[in-house]
C-alpha cells in the first residue's frame, strides 16, 4: 500500500458526466416520487421545480469555485479553506454519515427486491450486495467508472424511453385515446390541497434529488480535474431538472393524481395504462439497476471521502493508505462494515435504532449544502465575484426553507431536529479528536525528550 493522494487519473469524462447524473437518478424518483404526487397532487411539480433550481445553483457555485481555486480536491476542502479544519471536519464527516446511511438503506432495499426471486433473507442478499460491488471498487478507479456509467446509463435510457413512449401515449399515436391532459385540471386542480402542501413535499423531493456533488470527488481522478469539474457544474443541475419534470409531468398526464398509491411505482401505473406488457417486471429491474448504482457510488464517495479526511488529519492516517491499484482499501472496507452495520440494523431494530439513523442522516445533507454556499460566499469574495453573491444568498434561503417546512411538518419535524443534533454532534467529536490529538503530540514530544 501507499500513501498516494490520488488514485491514478484514469476516470474519463463521459464517467464523470454520467456519475453525477446517475447520482440523483434512483429509487427516489421510481418510487419515491409517488408520495409527494400523492400529497401536493399536480402542484408537486412547482416543488420539483424549487428543488431543481437549488441544485443547480450549488452545482454551479462548486464549478466556480474549483474555476477559481483548482486542485483542491473534494468539496470538503473548500469548506476547509473557508472556515477552517473545525468544519472541514464536520462537513466531511457529515457527508460520510449521510452516504453510509444510504448505502445500508439500499442494500436492505435490494435485498427485499431480490427476496422476491430468491427466497433467501434480505439481510443475507444485502452483505452479498455490498460485497460484490466491494469487489468492484477494490479493482482500478477505471472499473469503478465502467461499471457505475452502464448502470447510469440503464437508468437515464429508461427515463428516456419512458419519456418518448408517455409522449406519445399523449399525442395518441398509440394505446387507447384517453384524455389525458384533464388529469391535470380534473381532479380538484392543479392544486387540490392547497399550494402550502408544496412546501410539505419539499424535502422528500429535494433529498431525492441530492447526489450530483459527487461529480467533484470523482473528477479528482481524471486526467483534467479542473475541466471535468466544470464540465459537469455547467450543465447537471439542469439536465436532473428536466429529467425529473418530463418524467413526472407525464406520470401525471396520464395517471391522475390521485390513484397514485404512496410506496407503489407511479411509473408501473402510468406503464400499465399505456399497455406497457409486464411493466411491474421493467420498473424492478430499473429500480434494481438504481439500487446497485445508488451502493455502487455509495462505496466509492465514502471511501474517498474518508481517504481525504485521513489526509488532512481528520480520521486515522491508517485510513488514507491506498493499494497499488489506487483504491483506499482500508478507507473502503471501513465504509462498506459501516454500511453493513446499518443494513443489519434495519433488521435488528428497524423502528428504533434503524429509524433514528435515518432521522439523523435525512437533513445533514442540507446542512452540508448550505456549508458549501457559505463557503462560496468567503472563498469568491473580490471583483471576480462581483454581482454573483446571489447564488449564495439563494442557496442558503432556499436551504432555511427547506429546513422550516420540515419543523412544521410534524412527519419530519424529527428528522430536522435530528439532523441538527447530528451536526452538533460531530462539532464535539472533533473537539475530541483534537484533544486526543494533542496528548498524542504530547506524547510523542515527552518520549523524544528522554
Amino acid at each position: 500500500m501507499t500513501r498516494d493522494t490520488v488514485s491514478g487519473h484514469t476516470l474519463k469524462n463521459r464517467h464523470i458526466a454520467m456519475i453525477a447524473l446517475g447520482g440523483v437518478i434512483g429509487a427516489g424518483l421510481f418510487v419515491g416520487s409517488s408520495s409527494a404526487i400523492a400529497i401536493a397532487g399536480p402542484a408537486v411539480l412547482l416543488a420539483y421545480v424549487l428543488c431543481g433550481g437549488l441544485v443547480m445553483v450549488v452545482m454551479r457555485m462548486l464549478g466556480e469555485m474549483v474555476m477559481r481555486q483548482p486542485g483542491r480536491g473534494s468539496f470538503v476542502e473548500y469548506i476547509r479553506a473557508a472556515y477552517g479544519n473545525r468544519w472541514g471536519f464536520v462537513a466531511g464527516w457529515m457527508y460520510w454519515f449521510f452516504w453510509v446511511v444510504a448505502m445500508g438503506s439500499e442494500a436492505i432495499a435490494g435485498g427485499l427486491l431480490l427476496q422476491e426471486w430468491t427466497g433467501l433473507p434480505p439481510y443475507m442478499l444485502a452483505i452479498g450486495i455490498i460485497l460484490v460491488l466491494m469487489a468492484v471498487n477494490l479493482c482500478s478507479v477505471d472499473v469503478f467508472g465502467e461499471c457505475e456509467f452502464w448502470l447510469s446509463l440503464t437508468k437515464v435510457a429508461s427515463i428516456l424511453l419512458f419519456v418518448v413512449m408517455g409522449v406519445g401515449f399523449v399525442l395518441h399515436l398509440f394505446g387507447p385515446r384517453l384524455p389525458v391532459g384533464a388529469n391535470y385540471v380534473g381532479h380538484g386542480g392543479l392544486a387540490p390541497n392547497g399550494i402550502t402542501v408544496v412546501l410539505a413535499v419539499i424535502p422528500t423531493i429535494m433529498f431525492s434529488m441530492i447526489g450530483s456533488e459527487v461529480a467533484t470527488v470523482a473528477a479528482a481522478e481524471s486526467a483534467n480535474p479542473q475541466a471535468g469539474v466544470a464540465r459537469v457544474t455547467r450543465s447537471i443541475g439542469v439536465r436532473v431538472t428536466i429529467f425529473y419534470l418530463a418524467s413526472v409531468m407525464l406520470v401525471l398526464a396520464i395517471v391522475p393524481w390521485d390513484h397514485v398509491v404512496p410506496g407503489k411505482s407511479p411509473f408501473v401505473a402510468a406503464m400499465t395504462v399505456m399497455g406497457v406488457p409486464g411493466a411491474a417486471t421493467i420498473m424492478r429491474l430499473v429500480v434494481f439497476s438504481a439500487i446497485l448504482s445508488c451502493l455502487n457510488s455509495s462505496l466509492y464517495i465514502t471511501s474517498r471521502i474518508l481517504s481525504e479526511l485521513a489526509r488532512g488529519g481528520n480520521a486515522p492516517a491508517v485510513l488514507a493508505l491506498r493499494s497499488r491499484q489506487g483504491a483506499p482499501r482500508l478507507a473502503l472496507g471501513a465504509s462498506a462494515l459501516a454500511g453493513l452495520v446499518v443494513a443489519l440494523c434495519s433488521v435488528l431494530s428497524p423502528n428504533l435504532l434503524f429509524s433514528f439513523l435515518l432521522s439523523c442522516s435525512g437533513g445533514v445533507i442540507l446542512l452540508v449544502y448550505m456549508m458549501i454556499a457559505f463557503s462560496y460566499l468567503l472563498l469568491m469574495r473580490g471583483e471576480n465575484a462581483a454581482g454573483r453573491n446571489w447564488q449564495g444568498y439563494l442557496s442558503i434561503g432556499g436551504i432555511g426553507i427547506v429546513f422550516a417546512a420540515m419543523l412544521l411538518d410534524p412527519t419530519e419535524r424529527m428528522t430536522a431536529l435530528a439532523s441538527l443534533m447530528t451536526g452538533v454532534f460531530f462539532i464535539c467529536l472533533f473537539d475530541g479528536w483534537r484533544m486526543l490529538a494533542r496528548r498524542q503530540q504530547r506524547t510523542r514530544t515527552q518520549a523524544g525528550c528522554l
